[in-house]
């Protein structure tokens, strides 16, 4: 028998989003490929993999570098005995930071649009072409409220998961007829994650054990995506606290 793969893209810390989603995906027995910028926390997210039982192997990969995700994919699709190509790929990357308007550089902007929308459609090129030959897969996109909607200080980071989304819903109507399953998930709240909390302890602390979006709960909703059955799948989900005001 062969074992299943999945690729995440936009892995950091042990206590983040991207590492929970390697952690689920390798717990259902797939063999994760884990991506991100920093050998050193990829390396660490795959040590637990391991320990627990699961499979997984680090690449180190910017996203927002053309060369390196044409590596990275090609490493993970290169025919191995005993695995399959991967047939569930995530995109992750990306960050976020208030910041008033005109205290914006041009580039602070084009730096949030590189890694948070150009990755996007970088990954997501390198997936649609490594997918289409096999008929099927899923491809997620991680959005934030951020995608629909505008606010004071987040002009940068509006501008570039609003650019997400559209490339998610464009790759979604153009492949999703030929069997790739293209989605995008709204977070819409903060992520009870080693960034928020490391970045913003006063805003964690008052909001409190309830207020954040637990990073394994997440991870449960992606892995739910990636399991609908083709008559009834979900292009935009959107996740939030039970007692985020929306």
């Amino acid at each position: 028998m062969t074992k299943k793969s999945a690729v995440v893209v936009g892995v950091g810390s042990e206590q983040g989003l991207g590492a929970a989603l390697c952690r689920r995906f390798a717990r259902e027995g797939y063999h994760v490929f884990v991506a991100g910028r920093s050998a050193e926390k990829i390396e660490r997210v795959v040590d637990v993999i391991v320990k627990e039982g699961g499979a997984a192997e680090a690449i180190k990969a910017d996203a927002s570098s053309e060369r390196e995700v044409a590596q990275l994919f090609a490493r993970a699709f290169a025919p191995r005995t005993g695995l399959d190509a991967p047939d569930l790929i995530v995109f992750n990357a990306g960050n976020n930071k208030r910041m008033p308007f005109l205290k914006v550089t041009a580039e602070t902007f084009e730096d949030f649009w590189r890694s948070g929308c150009f990755a996007g459609f970088l990954v997501g090129k390198e997936a649609i072409t490594n997918l289409l030959p096999l008929k099927r897969g899923t491809l997620i996109f991680t959005g934030a409220s951020a995608s629909l909607r505008g606010r004071g200080g987040f002009a940068h980071f509006s501008a570039s998961k609003a650019g997400l989304r559209m490339v998610s819903q464009s790759l979604a109507r153009e492949f999703g007829p030929q069997g790739i399953h293209v989605a995008h998930v709204v977070i819409d709240g903060g992520i009870d994650g080693e960034r928020l909390r490391t970045s913003a302890p006063a805003r964690v602390a008052e909001l409190g054990e309830n207020g954040l979006l637990k990073i394994d709960a997440i991870a449960d909703a992606y892995w739910h995506i990636h399991g609908q059955h083709p008559s009834a799948w979900t292009q935009e989900l959107d996740l939030r606290p039970f007692v985020e005001v929306f």
